[in-house]
């Protein structure tokens, strides 16, 4: 499919600037003729009434010999060639001078001061005549007649144009010369811009000086610069990510290495079978630091915002928590659920989110909770998984508080519990290892993602109790059932053996 063409900002000013401007000279010119057409008019009318009112004098003045004494004074006043003048003098029958073929009356009259000026045909030509009337004490009244050639008017009507219209072209020009400078100028902040971000590399992601750019153009620099700083935030979460991965998998591989080359070189079938004891140990290590980053990557906010569905979040915790019943019972841990709100368990908890990562949350909490609760204290370690509905600042949330009777956290490290790579004391009550330090800190960033909280808090019969929220959605929606929510059991039950599950 072919691509439509770019649209030219520079082009479009131009032709948006340069079009109206042309526009208005054209009608400028036009105005400008109407007017050098009417102020022609009017000045021939004027000079041609002027003419005929001067032999209207001249033959006051002559009296009874105005018949002898006129004519030679007509014929020297229009005998000039380039002004293309014709008279005539009549008493109405009678010639005096003049041609008597001009006519006497035409159309389109008007009076100018003692003359009346009209249009007529004259040898096939369209004429401009001023008439004068001069009574006489005895007899018809004398008729002086001027006229002009109409064509006249428009060749001095044109020169006036001319005249007129040479210095606007210039200005026009200036104008077009002007608007392109302008224009230029104007977009140099845009250039300027564009080179700034074609310098920046993914090392360097300096946001764009604002120093020198319109207010105009500001919101869109500003939206740059948001947009960069969160690109370099991302970059500079990921090198970090990378780094710490890297120096995290280091430790259990070249433990997997060191094995692996004890086991080849051991003589003594015992030593072979402690080797490869110790090798299957610290690759299962290995296997669950790599499981836990990239649950620390999936938990990154983007692709899996567009994976929530509606999750019944007490089925979901109660299904989790009987995946770890067999660990459990190994280490001789009580491990109950409760669900305090609704005794009976018919009402659904719905919650807006993604299933695999909320079921990662719950186990991710579970086993840091095995691996510190001792495997005997008093009457044995104890795990309790809670689920509540709750309601802050008008909002419905989902309660999860995983709670146990171990050792609990120092407070001078509970500061540091969601931490990428924070691990407390180093091993674990149970005596296991305490792990890469990622679990606190997957359950933090998907609760992030999901616009939960969780955050730890002392139990108050000793040991840790941590809390989950999770928003809940509206009440309207929970009847709408989805093929993703887990199916909840018939039936739950709280603590009355050493696994409730």
């Amino acid at each position: 499919m072919p691509q439509p063409a770019a649209n030219s900002l520079r082009r479009t000013l131009l032709r948006r600037l340069a079009a109206p401007l042309s526009l208005l000279a054209l009608m400028s010119g036009l105005i400008a003729y109407w007017l050098a057409w009417q102020y022609t008019q009017h000045v021939v009318d004027r000079s041609l009434a002027d003419l005929a009112t001067a032999i209207s004098k001249q033959i006051q003045i002559a009296g009874p010999d105005a018949p002898i004494t006129v004519p030679p004074l007509a014929q020297a006043m229009f005998s000039d060639p380039v002004e293309q003048l014709v008279y005539r003098i009549s008493d109405g029958e009678t010639e005096i001078a003049g041609d008597h073929n001009l006519p006497l009356q035409g159309t389109s009259a008007r009076r100018m001061h003692y003359a009346y000026v009209f249009e007529t045909q004259h040898e096939g030509v369209t004429v401009r005549v001023a008439q004068v009337r001069v009574d006489q004490p005895t007899g018809n009244p004398i008729i002086i007649e001027v006229g002009q050639p109409v064509h006249r008017r428009f060749r001095i009507a044109a020169e006036f144009l001319v005249a007129i219209m040479m210095p606007l072209l210039l200005l026009l020009l200036a104008g077009w010369v002007i608007v392109w400078r302008v224009v230029n100028q104007q977009l140099n902040p845009l250039t300027d811009l564009a080179d700034s971000l074609n310098r920046q590399t993914h090392t360097s992601l300096e946001p764009v000086d604002e120093t020198y750019v319109p207010v105009e153009i500001r919101p869109l620099t500003g939206a740059l610069n948001a947009l960069l700083d969160r690109l370099k935030t991302a970059l500079d979460g990921q090198r970090k990510f990378i780094a710490d991965a890297a120096h995290q998998l280091r430790t259990p591989l070249t433990a997997v290495k060191l094995h692996a080359e004890q086991a080849a070189v051991a003589r003594d079938p015992q030593q072979t079978l402690s080797a490869v004891r110790e090798l299957r140990a610290a690759a299962d290590r290995a296997v669950r630091l790599s499981n836990q980053l990239l649950s620390l990557a999936r938990a990154e906010p983007g692709e899996q915002a567009a994976r929530f569905v509606n999750v019944d979040v007490a089925a979901l915790a109660f299904d989790t928590g009987a995946e770890w019943v067999p660990r459990a019972l190994t280490f001789q841990i009580d491990l109950g659920f409760q669900r305090l709100d609704d005794p009976a368990n018919d009402h659904p908890l719905m919650a807006r989110g993604n299933p695999v990562l909320l079921h990662e949350v719950i186990a991710n909490l579970l086993d840091n909770a095995l691996k510190y609760v001792p495997p005997s204290r008093f009457d044995g370690g104890r795990i309790t998984v809670t689920v509540s509905q709750t309601v802050i600042d008008d909002l419905r949330m989902a309660e999860i508080v995983v709670e146990d009777n171990g050792p609990g956290v120092p407070r001078t490290q509970q500061t540091d519990l969601f931490k990428r790579f924070f691990r407390g004391d180093g091993q674990s009550e149970a005596g296991v290892d305490s792990g890469a330090g990622l679990g606190l800190a997957i359950v933090h960033d998907i609760m992030v993602l999901h616009r939960g909280s969780v955050h730890y808090e002392d139990a108050p019969e000793g040991g840790a109790r941590f809390i989950v929220r999770l928003p809940l959605v509206p009440i309207v929606v929970q009847s709408e059932p989805t093929d993703s929510e887990p199916k909840r059991p018939a039936k739950k039950s709280a603590h009355s053996a050493p696994v409730d599950l």
